[in-house]
């Protein structure tokens, strides 16, 4: 067992990343069984999984919400969270992200780098999360490490860094060589791992190997270039360290492989985890703002205390506050300060989490990943810190829903239920959003997918007991200008007695590359600074809604060109109205274009299917982007508006037997036809 001075030294926050069915909750739950957490091993097909608790989940056979446990190894705390791999559950994923230090990436061995897989890299390359990778399912037909890494290293561009080779193909996958202490590890019929000398017929390809990396690290690290460049190779230490160093900067990813299923390989995991990914004292500080002055966190249980809730789960006993603490100690009952929402919070239990089983605690410190009772108005974003030592941590980003459906109770009596109950959802999750539709009144709910609404749907159905009817999903339209206008003149004149209003605002507008631009062109003081910022106020209002639906505008730049002021009746609300309204005037004499949002669909079929599916995607207004075929199955590639992919996973089984699978991710909005979709 190691001895560490700092306690955080041994600590370990991670996630486990993948895309769905690339075997992620079952490495979540060979880690729990290895480490002495469980004493019997939960299969995702039985239903008997720790993280996947939830009865959807179950029902389903995939993560929908991110889950916490904490399990020990080697004398290190392992506090790891299990992720979503499904594309309408991000947000999820996100918000685990935003806390953790550092990742294991999972990757099918047979399909490699898979689309969120893709999806879920780019998001921890965004929060700058050290990963290491393990490839996974080594046991099945048609596994290939080589094939599996030359993807990771094409479609995801870091520098992989093998540090394993199997031993035995397929169904003969007994287990692998570590080519740092050039050692195998085998794996017999038991859950026991055994250490051997690397087998004759292994040992000149393991060297092989084991030269390839030392040149790959040697090639990306100045201390092991020159020890490599003085003796013409790596020794044992050095390599270790360099690996090290290179996955907490980034510049490499460890790459290991396994069969979680079959349990092989997951000991050497662990270990790679305690030794190559960050403790939270290698991590930078954390940076927050006080009063817009920028100011740094140590990870230090002396400091002041400063944390951020990144998830809440509201259950029959309570509401569950989940938090990073990243400096400080908190205690039960200590009183806090919710920054975010600026009111003083007080700490009734501290709890350990291990899914849904919970261990209290007394107090928890720097580097801790714990769920708290007591939070009265914390929300996921949340920053808690000590009331003398404010701190606004910058909270996970939402991203923008992107399908609708009206929803209402089916029994009179149930209306105020179903406010509650969606409330309570959209507490839970930040990328729910609820509305009332101004138009016909309806409440309307929106989230990141079909399969998004429809697990909130149910969930208001089996845990609130609302029954509830749902309308046809439809999905968020944007509008953007195609061609402006030059030299729009609006003029603001309001008389009604006493003190009038008076703003003349000039207007470019002209298409822009994505978002909204405002920017001033006036010479002069034609418009004074703050009449300035009012207009561009009004520009913002204006997006609002567009002129071909009433849809959300976007990708335009807005110039104030020239404008004039009137001593007495110039005003912020003046010219914050003109420049709403005149905006609107000059989109009225824009060419818009309405954009619809757009998916890559990647569609696994068996080849005589193939055809089919191909007809189906182009009916839906399909572009196909690439097809390949891996062990007897075509994958075809192809960017479908969301809008067609209502109820394709029902037709897709139907035209393929239940053998086609798909997944979709979102890559943004493309033009839509002429027609105007109804709001």
């Amino acid at each position: 067992m190691r001895i560490n001075r700092n306690p955080l030294a041994v600590v370990r926050n991670l996630g486990i990343l993948a895309h769905v069915d690339a075997g992620k909750t079952t490495v979540t739950e060979r880690i729990l069984y290895a480490t002495g957490t469980t004493h019997k091993r939960g299969e995702v097909h039985d239903g008997t999984t720790v993280t996947d608790f939830d009865p959807q989940e179950r029902d389903r056979g995939i993560t929908i919400f991110s889950a916490a446990v904490s399990c020990a190894w080697d004398g290190h705390r392992i506090n790891l969270i299990d992720t979503p791999g499904h594309v309408d559950f991000a947000d999820e994923v996100e918000r685990a992200l935003r806390v953790l230090d550092g990742a294991v990436a999972v990757f099918d061995a047979v399909a490699g780098v898979e689309p969120q897989s893709e999806s879920v890299w780019r998001q921890a390359d965004r929060h700058g999360v050290p990963r290491i990778a393990f490839v996974n399912k080594m046991d099945r037909a048609g596994a290939d490490l080589d094939a599996a890494v030359a993807s990771i290293r094409e479609r995801l561009h870091p520098a992989p860094l093998v540090v394993q080779m199997p031993v035995g193909a397929e169904d003969t996958f007994t287990g692998v060589v570590d080519l740092v202490r050039l050692r195998a590890l085998l794996w017999s019929d038991g859950d026991a791992c055994e250490e051997a000398p690397v087998p004759d017929d292994l040992r000149a390809e393991a060297r092989a190997r084991r030269r390839a990396l030392e040149e790959a690290v040697a090639e990306l690290h100045p201390g092991a270039l020159e020890e490599f460049c003085d003796t013409g190779t790596l020794g044992e230490r050095t390599l270790s360290s360099a690996l090290r160093d290179l996955t907490r900067d980034g510049d490499g990813v460890v790459v290991l492989c396994g069969s979680a299923y079959r349990n092989r390989g997951v000991e050497p995991l662990l270990d790679a985890v305690v030794a190559y990914l960050p403790s939270p004292l290698d991590v930078l500080p954390v940076r927050g703002t006080d009063d817009g002055e920028e100011q740094e966190r140590p990870a230090d249980p002396a400091a002041p205390p400063a944390a951020l809730a990144f998830k809440v789960h509201a259950t029959p006993t309570g509401r569950l506050t989940y938090l990073r603490i990243y400096s400080g100690t908190i205690e039960k009952g200590d009183t806090l300060w919710d920054a975010s929402a600026r009111r003083t919070e007080r700490i009734g239990r501290i709890l350990r989490v291990q899914a849904d089983r919970h261990a209290p605690l007394d107090r928890a410190v720097a580097g801790d990943i714990v769920a708290v009772v007591g939070l009265k108005s914390a929300r996921a974003g949340s920053t808690l810190c000590a009331p003398d030592a404010p701190l606004v941590l910058e909270p996970p980003g939402v991203p923008e829903p992107v399908v609708s459906v009206a929803v209402e109770s089916r029994r009179t009596g149930d209306t105020d239920r179903l406010a509650s109950g969606l409330a309570r959802l959209t507490e839970e999750d930040p990328s729910l959003v609820v509305r009332t539709d101004p138009e016909t009144g309806q409440t309307v709910l929106s989230g990141m997918g079909e399969l998004h609404l429809e697990v909130a749907v149910e969930k208001l159905r089996r845990e609130l007991g609302v029954d509830v009817n749902i309308g046809r999903p439809r999905v968020s339209y944007r509008e953007t200008v195609g061609r402006g206008v030059s030299g729009l003149v609006f003029r603001h004149v309001k008389q009604d007695g006493g003190a009038g209003q008076f703003a003349h605002v000039v207007l470019d507008v002209e298409p822009y590359e994505a978002g909204f631009v405002f920017r001033s062109a006036v010479v002069g003081g034609r418009v004074p600074q703050e009449y300035v910022r009012a207009v561009e106020a009004g520009c913002r209002d204006a997006l609002a809604e567009g002129p071909l639906g009433g849809h959300p505008v976007t990708g335009l730049r807005v110039t104030l060109t020239d404008g004039a002021t009137h001593v007495k009746d110039s005003s912020d609300t003046a010219f914050r109205t003109a420049g709403r309204l005149g905006l609107r005037e000059a989109l009225r004499a824009c060419a818009m274009v309405l954009l619809e949002p757009v998916v890559e669909v990647t569609v696994t079929v068996p080849e005589d299917a193939v055809g089919g599916v191909l007809g189906d995607l182009a009916a839906r207004r399909g572009r196909v982007t690439g097809s390949v075929t891996r062990a007897s199955a075509a994958v075809v590639t192809a960017t479908v508006p969301l809008a067609e992919l209502f109820g394709y996973a029902t037709r897709l089984r139907s035209r393929t037997q239940w053998r086609g699978t798909f997944t979709a991710r979102p890559t943004g909005y493309a033009p839509a036809p002429v027609a105007t979709p109804a709001r």
